[in-house]
């Protein structure tokens, strides 16, 4: 079960958030969200473990507070279809008038 972890420090990193989460069971893999630009941590992050221990995991970690900050942590959802790249017009300028 992929798991989203959200509000979380962000000094935490993906070696935190396994510790963390393996209090609950065997921890798969963890995706640390980063900024494309800076490289950044953005404050969530996704967990995979199997299905009984990511409920547990949910159970015990959702609302508990981490270094001053509430984690918020549920079933990830499926990623939605956002669209694709757009193009767009071009072209413009004057008709005629030379």
């Amino acid at each position: 079960m992929k798991i989203y972890v959200g509000n979380i420090p962000f000094s935490m990193d993906e070696g935190g958030l396994r510790k963390l989460f393996a209090e609950f069971g065997e921890v798969d893999t963890v995706n640390v969200v980063t900024d494309r630009e800076s490289g950044r941590p953005r404050g969530f992050a996704f967990v995979e473990m199997q299905d009984g221990d990511a409920r547990k995991a949910i159970g015990g970690l959702n609302e508990r507070e981490v270094d001053g900050r509430r984690l918020n942590v549920n079933e990830a959802r499926p990623r939605e279809n956002r669209g694709g790249g757009g193009g767009g017009g071009g072209g413009g300028g004057r008709r005629g008038g030379w």
